[in-house]
């Protein structure tokens, strides 16, 4: 009981924490796996500032790109589990990239213990005006009576952009055809020049183009309506069990000690109520996701099965 006592002394108040000889003792890196300017990257920094100014100590955004986020993944996997290396990963680097990739140095599932979620990002459903749709239901119908006809954009093979509408095809029953891009930003230049005529994207890439009517909304991804999107209803409604996260989160090599799990997690929750943090993460269209470490865990695995099942079902491999 004792012990118990003096652990939540430490996670309440930090100082007492470094002055018991506890985390953190020295400065702490955040591996992000992407290149710097993009969303993980700007979400790792505003972690790292919240961080740093609760503790007094480093936090550093560090960025290991490549191989779609798999060297920095590797990494931190390899790290020594101390709480002074972390990572913040996403839906791409956690529960889409181990499917993709015939060979990894190391398993996903296996060597990386959750700490917080983040962030979500809605993920919108839109087409050209040209196809003359309105609806999930009529696009459905369309695309059944003309088998191929219809072509998807993504911003690359194996993204979640196009196993989002691989996922969509399979559970609608019908033929589309992937285009692939090399970036959302082609795509989306493509798409509203009607030369592909639909894609599921991230909602801060696509809503501008929506507001501005060069595309129609037809559906969100996620289980509820967006605030930017009231009158569109997810596609779930018409393909029941069709739902797709975008999420970024900290995680630490297997074995880091439960208690600087337990505290880090209660100081991210912490810093994503701030409203300065809440205000970054809107800024790139993201909204704050404070969980314990346990349902973080269970939504990695349980993407990590949905798209599994897309990735074997569409016959996708990335080496």
């Amino acid at each position: 009981m004792r012990r118990r006592h003096l652990l939540g002394a430490s996670l309440a108040f930090p100082a007492l924490a470094r002055a018991q000889g506890a985390w953190p003792q020295r400065p702490v890196r955040i591996v992000v796996p992407f290149a710097a300017g993009g969303a993980t990257d700007i979400l790792a920094r505003a972690v790292a500032q919240s961080l740093q100014a609760e503790y007094g100590q480093s936090f550093v955004a560090e960025n290991r790109t490549g191989a779609g986020g798999t060297i920095g993944a590797e990494a931190v996997a390899k790290s020594t589990a101390d709480g002074y290396t972390l990572l913040l990963g996403t839906t791409a680097t956690q529960s889409i990239t181990p499917h993709l990739y015939a060979r990894l140095s190391y398993d996903a599932a296996r060597d990386f213990a959750a700490v917080s979620a983040v962030a979500s990002v809605p993920m919108v459903l839109a087409v050209h005006p040209s196809l003359g749709v309105t609806d999930v239901a009529g696009l459905i119908a369309r695309a059944k009576a003309e088998p191929g006809r219809i072509t998807f954009a993504s911003s690359g093979q194996g993204s979640i952009t196009h196993l989002a509408s691989e996922l969509f095809r399979a559970r609608a029953g019908v033929e589309l055809t992937h285009v692939p891009y090399r970036g959302s930003a082609q795509a989306m230049t493509d798409l509203v020049a009607g030369r592909v005529l639909m894609m599921i994207d991230h909602a801060p890439t696509i809503l501008p183009q929506i507001s501005a009517g060069a595309l129609k909304a037809l559906g969100v991804a996620g289980a509820q309506p967006i605030a930017q999107l009231p009158e569109v209803t997810p596609i779930g409604r018409t393909l029941p069990g069709f739902e797709v996260s975008s999420w970024f989160g900290v995680l630490a090599p297997a074995g880091t000690p439960e208690a600087i799990v337990a505290q880090l997690n209660a100081s991210i929750g912490k810093a994503l109520v701030q409203p300065e943090v809440a205000a970054k993460l809107r800024e790139q269209g993201a909204d704050p996701m404070p969980g314990n470490p346990d349902a973080f865990a269970t939504l990695i695995a349980r993407d990590s099965r949905l798209w599994g099942e897309v990735v074997r079902s569409a016959g996708v491999t990335l080496g």
